[in-house]
């Protein structure tokens, strides 16, 4: 980057593109904003904040006060205010958030606030609680010598990882891989938790994190992230796309599926260019969401996956966006209520749209870009917004 000393020391005849930019405006050094949470900015500043319907966003605001309210004065004061809201109207719920956090914005590492919003949904499988011929696939349970290492405190960049391992003789090793897990002569036999139908839909059930299982006499069971085996998650869609087998704009949860069906021989492969594996629980609380990383109910549409070392779990954002296919406006307020393995970075976020043939529509085709705004809550003395038109 040019410099007003470099600007100096350039002869007259040659002035290159980056020194026009510096005479045009001042030949002066500026600093870009650095990623992540930013500067505060004001309400009017948010696309389409005045249209949004907030009664919906209540219940997801209601779900982490119990967590929330215990951790810092501010958000105590804000649940227990909150409590009163269930009868306000869009009105009174706008100006409750505007009194009580402040808009700020998110900048991405290339200096600017737009970056990927995707989405995810809850799917429904149908399984058993025994293997047979038909049901063959199975869930695995977090797997008992599985160690979860923790350095740490010692060794800070592994802070914020999943370090994952199992011994062989005195020796800590990675724990196995999806490739090692998956084969005929699995090490994590009799870890089994209930069998599936569909490989294909047990690997997508592993990138969802959560869903229901229909058992053969009709009853639901839930299933929900108990851990992971500490490999990264990789994109199978880019696989696809790095081979030429769809391109960028073709991808999708229904190509990839797709293209699993139609290539039986080389579907476990592919899926095996992604080591992350997941292992999971029984829930049994149907009648909610299933449960994200906050540890709380998901909510439809007002929920949402987000990287936890920029953005803490419970902050409430503003997601400026737009739907697949019709680029129609999508304007809300989230809560940071979850993460994921390919969640990484300061504009990005995966939506949570629930369950249903809506939801699996929009979350397999979501890949849209789009600006995220954190909503910090304001000191306790400190409930109105200022220098703001």
């Amino acid at each position: 980057m040019l410099t007003r000393v470099a600007c100096r020391i350039l002869s007259p005849k040659i002035i290159t593109a980056s020194c026009i930019t510096f005479l045009l405006y001042g030949c002066t050094s500026s600093t870009p904003q650095p990623p992540g949470i930013n500067k505060a900015i004001c309400w009017n500043q948010l696309n389409g904040w005045q249209q949004d319907s907030f009664k919906e966003a209540l219940p997801a605001l209601f779900s982490q006060c119990p967590k929330l309210s215990k951790k810092t004065p501010e958000w105590n004061n804000i649940c227990s205010a909150a409590k009163s809201l269930t009868s306000s109207s869009d009105e009174e719920l706008r100006r409750f958030i505007e009194d009580n956090f402040t808009p700020h914005n998110i900048i991405g590492t290339a200096g600017v606030n737009e970056g990927l919003i995707t989405g995810y949904y809850e799917p429904t499988l149908k399984g058993s609680l025994e293997p047979s011929h038909q049901y063959n696939y199975p869930l695995y349970q977090t797997p008992k010598d599985m160690l979860i290492i923790k350095l740490d405190s010692r060794f800070k960049e592994l802070k914020g990882k999943r370090v994952r391992g199992r011994t062989v003789g005195n020796t800590v090793i990675p724990y196995y891989t999806r490739a090692e897990i998956d084969q005929e002569n699995s090490p994590l036999k009799g870890e089994e938790l209930l069998w599936v139908d569909d490989p294909d839909a047990a690997f997508f059930l592993h990138i969802q994190g959560s869903g229901r299982v229909q058992l053969k006499d009709g009853s639901m069971v839930g299933v929900g992230y108990a851990n992971q085996n500490g490999h990264p998650y990789v994109a199978i869609g880019k696989k696809l796309i790095e081979t030429g087998a769809l391109t960028r704009k073709e991808v999708s949860l229904d190509t990839i599926n797709q293209w699993l069906k139609e290539n039986p021989g080389k579907a476990q492969a592919l899926k095996n260019q992604n080591p992350s594996y997941v292992f999971f629980t029984m829930r049994h609380d149907l009648e909610f969401g299933p449960r994200g990383s906050l540890n709380v109910p998901l909510t439809p549409e007002r929920s949402a996956a987000v990287d936890r070392k920029i953005i803490p779990l419970g902050t409430p954002l503003w997601v400026s966006t737009t739907l697949p296919g019709t680029e129609e406006p999508y304007q809300r307020l989230v809560f940071a209520q979850d993460t994921g393995g390919a969640i990484n970075g300061p504009v990005r976020a995966d939506m949570f749209f629930g369950r249903g043939s809506r939801a699996e529509k929009l979350a397999g085709e979501m890949k849209q870009k789009g600006s995220i705004y954190a909503l910090l809550p304001k000191p306790a003395n400190k409930k109105t917004q200022t220098n703001c038109q």
